[in-house]
């Protein structure tokens, strides 16, 4: 046995020593770690950037079916996601069916499909003004009519869901109707509604500003409530981690849209002052901790089902090797749920009850300061994946191997 093997197993030993008076089984975590698989957009298989500029990496997938082959390889060392999420129309597949097959090959699914109406890509039409809350109505069609033929898209790779994020607002004061903007979107919403399967679902993302600073139509998980609430009981809110006023209490957001059974699901990222893009868990890995938290003891209340809510990565970096930072990011969650599992969920119930605040809060930091990560390891191992997967990575060179296939010029399309 190798000497990383020989450290493995004793902090596995440790940490079943640790868990020994509690009801908590090894063997069942390891069973929800490995079962726990977030999906990965195609858009961040490439450099991202800012409007100040944008660092390509070399040997970037240059179409779709290279993208599916970078997230065939993360599924297989990482063992951590089973599903790609598309961006239309940064990634209409020329053969369906030929994309399809390759998925399966590689076996990855398809997550949500997400539309675009932040771009009209020469369109005759412009989204400047607003899309599915544009005053013009011939603009809010070709808005809509964009979702029903992502819609369809969707449909002929086996998708079930639509993600939609409206960049729609203004910037200046009377640039827009608050009140009219709201409406029309709620009626565009409608059509888009009305064209998904009956066994799809709509999820519908809130952003309290960017790239609009005076008003977003859609700025926080209320309103997007209010519009769900409007079209039926398979549209829900879609909570992106990084869209929301600095300190915001998302925990409570997310337990609130449980109670309601109004949660769609989650785009995980990270942020620091307004962005959105940085690598899950690098900035606020406690948060992301008691997130996981009201998760698991909402789904364990039977308020919402756990298989109910999607899973995605919604990042974007011009600093890093975008491979490398999905691998650390799906590593970052699914050590913060292995923690959050931690937690005795009926000894937390009780100091609520008893106002016993100290005992609340030591049950939680004893939970998120266990080291997990043999654990998450051992998940990984189990299910045939790589027990370092970054180290594997870099061991192997294989962003030399892209960049030696693809070119050192190689640009990710659709960014």
């Amino acid at each position: 046995m190798s000497n990383p093997e020989k450290i493995h197993q004793k902090s596995l030993q440790l940490l079943q020593e640790q868990l020994e008076d509690t009801q908590i089984e090894l063997s069942v975590m390891i069973k929800k770690i490995a079962d726990f698989q977030i999906a990965v957009p195609s858009w961040a298989l490439g450099a991202g950037g800012t409007r100040f500029g944008r660092f390509s990496i070399g040997g970037e997938p240059r179409n779709l079916e290279e993208k599916l082959d970078d997230i065939g390889l993360l599924a297989r060392i990482t063992k951590r996601t089973n599903a790609v999420s598309l961006h239309i129309p940064w990634d209409i597949p020329k053969d369906a069916a030929a994309i399809k097959q390759q998925a399966k090959a590689l076996g990855i699914s398809f997550d949500a499909m997400n539309s675009n109406t932040f771009q009209d890509y020469g369109q005759p039409l412009s989204y400047k003004m607003g899309s599915l809350s544009n005053p013009d109505a011939a603009i809010r069609k070709q808005a809509v009519d964009h979702n029903l033929e992502v819609i369809e898209i969707g449909k002929s790779l086996g998708s079930k869901g639509l993600t939609v994020w409206l960049a729609d607002g203004s910037n200046f004061p009377g640039q827009a109707n608050f009140r009219n903007a709201l409406q029309w979107t709620g009626d565009s919403l409608k059509e888009i509604y009305g064209g998904m399967p009956t066994d799809w679902k709509l999820l519908l993302e809130y952003k309290p500003y960017e790239p609009n600073f005076y008003h977003t139509v859609i700025p926080d998980w209320g309103t997007s409530a209010l519009l769900c609430s409007q079209l039926g009981d398979r549209a829900k809110v879609l909570v992106d981690l990084g869209h929301h006023l600095p300190n915001t209490n998302i925990e409570q957001i997310v337990a609130t849209l449980m109670h309601q059974n109004l949660l769609a699901g989650f785009h995980f990222n990270d942020s620091k002052y307004g962005d959105d893009d940085l690598s899950t868990g690098s900035i606020k890995p406690y948060q992301l901790f008691l997130i996981f938290g009201e998760l698991i003891s909402g789904a364990r209340d039977k308020v919402q089902a756990w298989e109910s809510i999607s899973w995605m990565i919604d990042a974007s970096h011009n600093v890093k090797d975008p491979i490398e930072d999905l691998i650390q990011a799906l590593e970052a969650i699914s050590i913060c749920y292995a923690k959050a599992l931690l937690v005795d969920r009926n000894r937390l119930m009780n100091c609520q009850i008893q106002g016993d605040v100290a005992g609340a809060q030591e049950l939680l930091q004893a939970a998120f300061q266990t080291d997990v990560r043999a654990l998450v390891r051992e998940a990984r191992i189990q299910s045939g994946g790589e027990a370092d997967p970054l180290a594997y990575y870099r061991g192997e060179k294989i962003r030399q191997q892209l960049i030696a296939k693809r070119g050192v010029g190689a640009k990710a399309t659709g960014l």
